[in-house]
């Protein structure tokens, strides 16, 4: 028995309902679409007039400051060089054996301070010595004084020759040079015996012992016994740019005392303040700078010979300045200009100013601008003279004027909807309501909200209703 052959039907064509439905829908979506486009490259007018009169584009987020007057300090800054105000390398004066050492390193010491002993007994031998020569010449002298006595009678009474008077005085002359002399002699004698104890020619701390005891020591070691530098007070070298010495010239020529404060390397902490003391009479024209130096009492010890430090000499200070911050000044093919802002308006106006001293955060207006307005300081490369600007507090605005609203409405929500709605090669797709009520006024032909079309599997049952 054979089986029944079963044959398929051949399928049928698209109904003409289904393909209304399907250019209807890419109606919508071109509609959706064009409605973007002109939404994106048209905005209206509210939005137009908040962008500064220029159509499509927004306005412009920027920072603003105050001009503020105050006084500012005319400061010079410059790296300097701890340099001490006196040093000194202990040698001893005569030569011996170093016999005591009074002294540890480092250690601060007086001026006359004794340091250190060298054997004093050679010294001692050499002064009694020359003290007896004194006396013997002294004797020698007294002798020929009563001898000349009696001449000088003899002769009044012209019993002697005149030869022998006149000897004898040139005797006692040069028997009191022989006693000068012996005095000298005893006189040095004494000294060195007295520089067998080395003192300390000046106040300060000393440095490492370059000799230990039982050395012998004399005026010619080029080491010595110590270095003993004067740390209190002491000096700070530094150079003043050639620019800059008329300015300083002047203050000098006015006695003014200028402050210098010493900074440490990284200008956070102030290790001393002292005053300016002198400028060098010469440029160095290798650098173009002239050396100055201040000077500090450093009584806390806290600059130490040959450290580096940052010198900030205070020059003058200038009263009631009006001062805003340095991103706040521009500079154009016509000179220096700053943005004011017109708070009430949101607008800004380009507006010519001089500007003067400048620190590290503030700069200046010598004039051009008053106390109390307000400047741009961010966003100032996106603005020209008459532009709408917005503040960081102001609220956001929409491009029809109004402020924005919940929800997925508008063209962008609508072109989702119909792109999502977008149906597939020989398929119905039923189209929801809130396609045809995303725009209205695009797509004015379009089926009311009410109307279902028929889901993709009703239609294929009532095909297969139809060919039964």
């Amino acid at each position: 028995m054979e089986s029944p052959v079963t044959t398929t039907p051949p399928s049928q064509p698209r109904s003409r309902r289904s393909r209304l439905i399907g250019g209807i829908i890419a109606v919508l979506v071109m509609a959706a679409l064009g409605a973007l486009t002109w939404y994106l490259l048209h905005p209206s007018e509210d939005a137009a007039s908040g962008a500064g009169g220029r159509r499509g584009t927004p306005a412009t987020t920027v920072g603003v400051a105050t001009a503020k007057k105050t006084d500012i300090p005319i400061m010079l800054d410059a790296l300097g060089t701890v340099t001490a105000a006196a040093t000194a390398t202990v040698r001893p004066q005569v030569s011996g054996i170093l016999i005591k050492i009074n002294f540890s390193e480092g250690q601060l010491v007086k001026a006359g301070q004794v340091l250190a002993v060298i054997d004093p007994r050679p010294f001692e031998m050499a002064l009694l010595q020359a003290a007896g020569q004194r006396q013997r010449d002294e004797a020698q002298l007294d002798s020929a004084r009563v001898t000349l006595v009696r001449y000088r009678t003899l002769l009044e009474q012209d019993s002697i020759a005149r030869q022998e008077a006149d000897t004898q005085t040139a005797l006692v002359k040069q028997l009191e040079g022989t006693v000068m002399t012996d005095r000298a002699a005893e006189g040095m004698a004494k000294l060195n015996l007295s520089f067998t104890q080395i003192t300390a020619p000046i106040t300060g701390r000393v440095g490492l012992r370059v000799i230990d005891l039982g050395n012998l020591v004399g005026s010619g070691d080029t080491n010595g016994i110590a270095v003993i530098t004067q740390l209190s007070p002491v000096d700070v070298e530094f150079a003043v740019p050639q620019d800059r010495v008329p300015e300083l010239q002047a203050r000098i020529v006015q006695n003014a005392s200028l402050t210098a404060i010493a900074l440490d390397r990284t200008r956070s902490k102030t290790l001393e303040t002292g005053k300016f003391a002198a400028l060098d009479n010469q440029v160095d024209v290798q650098t173009g700078t002239v050396r100055a130096k201040a000077r500090f009492a450093n009584a806390g010890q806290a600059l130490f010979p040959s450290q580096f430090v940052n010198l900030r000499l205070e020059l003058t200070v200038i009263k009631d300045a009006i001062m805003v911050p340095v991103t706040a000044l521009r500079h154009g093919s016509a000179g220096d200009f700053v943005y004011v802002l017109n708070a009430k308006e949101r607008t800004v106006a380009l507006r010519p100013v001089v500007r003067g001293q400048a620190t590290i955060e503030n700069v200046e207006v010598k004039s051009g601008l008053k106390e109390g307005e307000q400047v741009i300081t961010e966003g100032a490369d996106r603005l020209k003279d008459g532009s709408k600007v917005t503040l960081p507090g102001d609220k956001p605005m929409m491009a029809g004027g109004g402020r924005r609203r919940g929800g997925a409405a508008g063209p962008a929500a609508a072109s989702t909807t119909a792109a999502s709605a977008m149906p597939a090669t020989g398929a119905a797709v039923a189209v929801p309501a809130s396609a045809t009520e995303a725009a209205p006024e695009a797509a004015p032909e379009a089926a009311p909200a009410s109307s279902t079309l028929p889901a993709a599997g009703e239609g294929r049952r009532q095909r297969q209703k139809a060919e039964q």
